[in-house]
């Protein structure tokens, strides 16, 4: 997009591919520089975040496939990281925001990560949720369905991993990949949904191991909308159209 073009729908009329400080930017009035870094210290702070949620996703895979349910915990109490982490960045946008009065490309940027970094948390929280059914069901025999959960765990962090990455490099194309393969954690989602309803039919038995194992594939594919919703604030950032890629 061209610097002074208007177009239905778009919220500012500069472009930003990259954070200030990174473009070059000269300070003003001593005013430019701590924003450059404000933002700077904010945007790596969600990179870290976006580290410990993946980390977490590959544990509680982990803890589905081995029945580890003292692994399960560990990502349980680790949540409260990702939560403090996710409130801190929260804090300095707005904090940066109220402070510095930011406009145009500042502000889109700092909007971005705002929003970024809710996602992350409910992201966070989602995952929290998925391991607490791994907890649950680890002293249980394994179901037929059960790996249904862990692939749709290893999909949520390449999902995750991809988004993030577009998030660093402002490619809105791979935002908008990354969005299309939402798509992918939905049929899965809804196989394992009918596989583990025929598995309640066949045997009573299997009732409270499904309604678990239905919760946590539930959880991860809400992980999958989360991540549309970031791919979506990807494209807000450098194009300043809100672009719906459900």
């Amino acid at each position: 997009m061209t610097g002074n073009v208007d177009r239905p729908g778009q919220f500012f009329n500069d472009d930003i591919t990259v954070p200030p400080a990174e473009r070059g930017e000269r300070p003003a009035h001593g005013i430019r520089r701590p924003l450059d870094r404000e933002e700077r210290d904010i945007k790596d702070m969600l990179l870290r975040t976006s580290s410990l949620v993946g980390v977490a996703i590959a544990n509680t895979v982990e803890a589905f496939e081995t029945h580890d349910a003292a692994k399960a915990r560990g990502v349980i109490e680790g949540d409260a990281a990702i939560n403090a982490l996710t409130a801190t960045a929260i804090e300095e946008v707005i904090t940066t925001i109220a402070t510095q009065a930011p406009v145009a490309r500042d502000l889109r940027f700092l909007l971005t990560l705002y929003d970024v970094a809710v996602e992350l948390e409910r992201i966070g929280d989602s995952v929290a949720n998925v391991a607490k059914r791994a907890r649950d069901t680890a002293p249980e025999p394994s179901l037929s369905a059960n790996v249904e959960v862990p692939a749709m765990g290893r999909l949520a962090i390449e999902l995750l991993a991809d988004v993030m990455r577009a998030l660093v490099d402002s490619d809105v194309e791979l935002a908008r990949r990354t969005a299309l393969r939402d798509d992918e954690m939905d049929v899965m989602y809804h196989r394992a949904v009918d596989r583990l309803a025929a598995l309640s039919k066949l045997d009573p038995g299997n009732v409270d191991r499904a309604n678990l194992l239905q919760l946590a594939a539930h959880y991860l594919e809400r992980v999958g909308d989360r991540v549309t919703n970031i791919a979506e604030d990807v494209v807000f950032l450098s194009t300043g159209l809100r672009e719906d890629l459900n």
